[in-house]
């Protein structure tokens, strides 16, 4: 099934059951200041594309004819999201409201692209064989890539060095080649920002945030009025570009080399621990220092783009995200009018959410105003 073809107050009428959950035809009517005829048309097409569906009434007993509500339909379509790691290749599948099927995770030697897609196309399909979905609706695959655009076309990235031949690779024609459904690709970055924006909740109550990302490095994504900022040429939430990477800078990397400098006999991020005793009083120091730095970061996001919601996330252990979101929270950030500080929290999403976020690029496309 192609993916489907919605005009913009159709788009607008997905965002707010995405946002609002199920409402009222009467409800989306009055929240979109779109005429009861207009709706009930526009309505009508989406639940004939199977995008939308109608929650049967319950309470018969009721006198008059009863507001059906509508409500996205799980059905609807479903995405698949990739990313490559160092040693690891991790894929998702989601259905049309967000909702993880299954997900798959592989060590592997680094792939060059064409082995990576290769691998993400034979999985992808034993994946939708395995859950019966053989000719359902596929809205498409997103790929994050860990690295920034060298365009706003995103058709060749510089990412990281640990993925081979990836750099400066035209990557959107060699993963096109090999994939059989639309593409979509961001940053690593962006693509968390979009499961933190969906899945983390914020969707319901904010129409701004950014998130910033402790993965290889340190990176951020924005999204403002419900869209993802990627600026002039594609490299919007850069934020490495102000912690050189030869110089001290608030990465899981930075602070993995700063605890085998301080003696700790560990090789990867994922050994990092901080109830380890000859750990601890490293990470302790090191947290103060990354806590200093991330402050010119979140006092600038919140003075540019007034976010609802500063978030952290990244590989680094839950405890970790935890200090660094507590420092800030005493450190003298700016203050706005009415006492308004930058809002910084952890992400609470379990799971990738960069894979995740990457997965809901083809649903974004579909609900997201343009």
């Amino acid at each position: 099934m192609q993916f489907p073809s919605i005009d913009k107050d159709q788009r607008r009428i997905l965002q707010r059951l995405r946002k609002s959950g199920p409402l009222s035809r009467s409800a989306l009517s009055g929240a979109l200041e779109i005429s009861g005829t207009a709706l009930t048309r526009l309505s009508r097409d989406l639940l004939a594309l199977g995008l939308v569906e109608e929650i049967p009434d319950v309470d018969v007993q009721r006198r008059g004819r009863p507001a059906i509500p509508l409500r996205l339909a799980a059905r609807g379509g479903y995405a698949v999201g990739a990313t490559a790691h160092k040693g690891l290749i991790e894929i998702v599948l989601v259905d049309f409201t967000g909702t993880t099927i299954t997900t798959h995770h592989e060590a592997t030697e680094p792939l060059d692209p064409k082995a990576f897609a290769h691998k993400v196309r034979r999985i992808t399909h034993m994946l939708v064989d395995r859950h019966g979905l053989l000719g359902q609706r596929m809205l498409g695959i997103g790929i994050a890539v860990p690295g920034p655009a060298l365009s706003l076309a995103g058709d060749r990235w510089a990412v990281v060095d640990v993925l081979p031949d990836w750099r400066d690779a035209p990557l959107h024609d060699i993963f096109a080649a090999e994939l059989a459904w639309p593409l979509w690709m961001e940053n690593d970055a962006n693509a968390a920002a979009i499961a933190e924006y969906y899945l983390g909740g914020l969707v319901r109550d904010l129409s701004s945030m950014v998130i910033l990302l402790l993965g290889f490095g340190i990176g951020a994504g924005v999204i403002l009025d419900g869209r993802l900022v990627r600026g002039q040429f594609g490299a919007a939430g850069e934020i490495g570009a102000l912690f050189p990477g030869d110089r001290p800078r608030p990465s899981p990397l930075d602070l993995l080399a700063t605890l085998r400098a301080g003696g700790c006999d560990i090789s990867s991020v994922t050994q990092i621990d901080f109830d380890a005793a000859d750990q601890a009083p490293i990470i302790e120091t090191w947290l103060d220092r990354a806590a200093r730095q991330l402050e010119i970061v979140c006092n600038s996001a919140f003075a540019w783009f007034d976010p609802g919601a500063i978030m952290l996330a990244g590989t680094l252990p839950r405890s970790i995200l935890d200090g660094l979101a507590d420092r800030l929270d005493r450190a003298d950030l700016v203050t706005m009018f009415g006492h308004r500080r930058p809002p910084v929290q952890v992400s609470s999403l379990g799971g990738s959410p960069i894979t995740l976020g990457a997965a809901l690029l083809p649903i974004h496309a579909l609900s997201a105003e343009i």
